[in-house]
């Protein structure tokens, strides 16, 4: 059944409406946009128990304490808000007055767009809630990126969202996902992006945050996001900010000895350069949404299943919806201006240099290379044996269009293009696909192609439907 939209004002007056909902609001940078929207309906005195704005920086060091770092838009400063606000919320009213009454705590800290307009504005929004007086509270948590180009308007969007949020919290919360579809119920998508969200709590004791920063990408809210080997989710920008970015493209399902061997090789290589240091050196393992999709509908085990593996071998997962290298790299330019490392099989960059693959630029091949190599960007090419009886393929062996044989030479001279070449030969022909087979099917001996202990954990976790096949025989 389809979920009825409320307006802004309508969610507004129904949580002033409920006796039992009672908060703070504490709002930095955007005005106090989120609780205007209370007071304005009307009947805010039974929600509204403190609304507050500790611009200064004098004030808000005094209240929340002063970040190492010095920055204020950040989710450390939002959890002391949080803290702090709702700890009072506490403190102050007598649990034998308000024995019914669920307290809240919704807190924000935002940068609107700048005058020049080449900072666009970002934020982090939260709320701390109980949805019964005895209950441990939870909290929801996320980073928005602000795309419109007017602060006013930016404003409007912060005081919409939030409003969604509270409703949300108290309405839908038996439905974490369409909890978080209905953030940008009456706003258009293009207006603010979501690339980080955070449940927890004993409400969302069965919500796996790696899925729901999934389901950002899914609902078209951001096109890249970020969990690490805890499988926490991770602002992008706090991850990559003037980092020496290394990457690796694959399906990963699952992850084996050649997807560690390139990544072993190419970081190596990599840190010989002279731009780059290891101590800045972020490594990620990238999966393509179309790659989720690569069998139809998106199968959420399977995919937690590479997530699951991947966080045990202590990696950084990202998941995209960039299809293009360029389109990557230019997602990595918003962060860091640094040298970047893309690695890619021998497939890979022959796709790299077909011109079908540009159909959707006016300017083509030459466009997408253009953004590509505008940063400081080094392409490591992992050598190619199909099988023992053919040769070895690396870059050289590449049939370049004659149209594209002077960008790929002039690329090759100058060192931005570099084949791989201390590779282990024992494993060229593993392949992840086949090994999946040989799983699925509970075959013997497909262990020796994953890296240590990966093969242990497939079997005692079931993953990849590892022996499903063969129970469905024994059925």
């Amino acid at each position: 059944m389809e979920r009825l939209v409320l307006s802004t004002a309508q969610k507004s007056l129904k949580v002033n409406l409920n006796e039992n909902i009672y908060g703070t609001f504490a709002e930095i940078g955007a005005g106090q946009e989120v609780v205007r929207n209370f007071f304005r309906v009307g009947a805010a005195s039974g929600t509204v128990a403190k609304a507050m704005s500790a611009y200064d920086k004098k004030f808000s060091d005094a209240i929340y304490g002063i970040e190492e770092d010095g920055r204020y838009v950040t989710e450390a400063r939002l959890r002391k808000m949080l803290d702090h606000e709702y700890g009072l919320m506490e403190e102050r009213l007598e649990r034998d007055r308000h024995p019914q009454r669920c307290y809240f705590t919704f807190a924000n800290t935002v940068a609107t767009i700048n005058f020049t307009r080449k900072f666009k504005g970002h934020g982090w929004m939260g709320i701390r809630f109980q949805l019964s007086a005895d209950q441990e509270p939870n909290d929801v948590l996320f980073h928005v990126r602000m795309k419109e180009e007017d602060a006013a308007l930016q404003q409007e969007t912060i005081g919409v969202m939030g409003v969604n949020l509270i409703y949300g919290v108290f309405n839908i919360r038996n439905n974490p996902e369409e909890l978080l579809k209905s953030l940008y119920d009456n706003i258009a998508r293009y207006k603010m992006e979501i690339d980080m969200i955070h449940f927890e709590g004993p409400e969302f004791a069965q919500v796996d945050n790696r899925l729901m920063s999934l389901r950002l990408l899914q609902y078209g809210m951001t096109d890249a996001v970020i969990f690490g080997p805890e499988g926490n989710n991770i602002l992008p920008a706090a991850l990559l900010y003037k980092k020496n970015i290394l990457t690796v493209r694959g399906s990963f399902r699952p992850v084996t000895k050649v997807n560690m061997d390139m990544i072993s090789k190419a970081r190596k290589s990599f840190m010989q350069e002279r731009k780059v240091s290891p101590d800045t050196i972020e490594v990620l393992f990238e999966i393509t949404l179309n790659n989720l999709k690569a069998e139809g509908e998106i199968d959420e085990q399977d995919f937690l299943d590479r997530a699951e593996i991947l966080c045990s071998l202590g990696q950084t997962v990202l998941i995209s919806n960039y299809q293009q290298y360029y389109k990557l790299v230019e997602y990595f330019s918003r962060y860091t201006e640094e040298r970047m490392g893309l690695i890619m099989g021998v497939s890979n960059l022959n796709e790299l240099f077909d011109g079908r693959y540009y159909r959707d630029l006016k300017g083509g091949i030459l466009e997408a290379f253009g953004i590509l190599y505008s940063t400081d960007l080094k392409l490591y090419v992992y050598p190619y044996q199909p099988n023992p009886n053919e040769p070895i393929q690396t870059s050289e062996s590449l049939n370049i269009h004659p149209r594209f044989k002077p960008l790929f030479d002039f690329l090759i001279f100058n060192r931005r293009i570099k084949d791989i070449d201390d590779y282990d030969p024992s494993i060229l022909q593993i392949f992840s696909r086949d090994i999946l087979k040989r799983i699925r099917k509970g075959e013997e001996g497909w262990e020796f192609a994953l890296p240590e202990m990966v093969g242990n954990m497939i079997k005692d976790k079931k993953l990849f439907g590892y022996l499903s096949k063969k129970k469905e025989l024994s059925e």
